[in-house]
């Protein structure tokens, strides 16, 4: 059995399950294409060596060391599964402790975290206002996605069937979330405004359609933010820019700037915020013994951080 062979039916094996979706698998199947498969696709996987992974990772390790630190745990699975199989027998030359540990610098040595761009607290609510200048659907996503704290996907996937408006909560499924649970988010006015201001496109169950009544892509809102922050630098401005790194503010920073709101403008507990953001709150055992979600202590913390965002609306 070839390793491409391997890889296909280990995307098809019981281990699929384990993807939250089709994306997921396909992520997979995209790094393993284009890296692994040019070295090894065609070489029967009782014969992959560890020359053949370093060959793979050497030339990324450094320069994209995240896409070749997962590449690495991918190519380590299947030829788990192959070995457990029955298609090859021995040590797994992709493993890290103890292998590849020794032959390639430590991921977190080499690889700065880049923060995503966040929008300065000062300039939240302007930013705000001329967002809702722009009335075209990916703005509008946008606009409740800041709204929310939610994440682009969360957004770009949400479904009429998953809001109760009538007592204005969004429940997430578990499978939509990074955290893998089911996740609830509480409305403020203006979200449950903007909803009920919306309307419902035949085809499609997804409340914010893209072309061909699919989701969006993830690269839509990103556009929004880059197209305002284009008409800032036209107009003179600065724009829209991190307080801390002087980068442009990005869809996924907003998440950051509400975090920034709770901690320095208002008296909420962090670990209500965290809830919102969909973070785990303290060790196993504390998540282990917690039940509720603060959903109604939630709803007024979402609505002061909306009447925040909607200053310069509401004066």
């Amino acid at each position: 059995m070839t390793f491409s062979a391997a890889t296909s039916r280990f995307l098809t094996s019981t281990r699929a399950q384990e993807f939250k979706n089709e994306k997921h698998a396909g992520q997979w199947w995209s790094t393993l294409k284009t890296y692994a498969f040019p070295v090894i696709g065609e070489t029967p996987v009782d014969q992959v060596d560890r020359n053949h992974i370093l060959q793979i990772l050497e030339p990324i390790w450094q320069t994209k060391t995240e896409t070749a630190t997962r590449l690495r745990g991918r190519i380590e699975n299947i030829l788990a599964w192959a070995t457990v199989s029955g298609y090859r027998a021995g040590d797994n030359p992709a493993t890290w402790k103890g292998n590849l540990q020794q032959l390639l610098p430590t991921p977190s040595k080499i690889s700065k975290t880049t923060h995503h761009g966040a929008l300065a607290l000062k300039d939240a609510a302007e930013w705000y206002r001329a967002l809702s200048l722009r009335d075209s659907i990916a703005p509008v996503a946008l606009q409740l996605l800041a709204l929310t704290a939610a994440r682009s996907g969360e957004i770009r996937g949400a479904t009429w069937q998953e809001i109760d408006l009538s007592a204005g909560i969004w429940t997430i499924p578990a499978d939509r979330m990074k955290m893998d649970r089911e996740h609830r988010v509480p409305f403020g006015s203006a979200a449950m405004k903007l909803l009920k201001s919306l309307p419902r496109h035949s085809g499609t169950d997804l409340i914010f359609p893209g072309q061909s009544q699919k989701e969006m892509s993830d690269m839509t809102l990103s556009a929004v933010m880059k197209r305002m922050q284009e008409s800032e630098k036209k107009a003179g401005r600065t724009g829209w820019v991190d307080a801390r790194s002087g980068r442009a503010a990005v869809p996924h920073g907003l998440r950051s700037t509400f975090r920034d709101w709770v901690a320095e403008r208002t008296e909420f507990p962090s670990d209500m915020a965290e809830i919102a953001l969909a973070h785990n709150v303290g060790n196993a055992v504390v998540q282990a013994y917690r039940r509720g979600d603060m959903l109604e202590k939630r709803r007024a913390m979402m609505q002061a951080w909306e009447d925040f965002l909607l200053f310069n609306l509401q004066r």
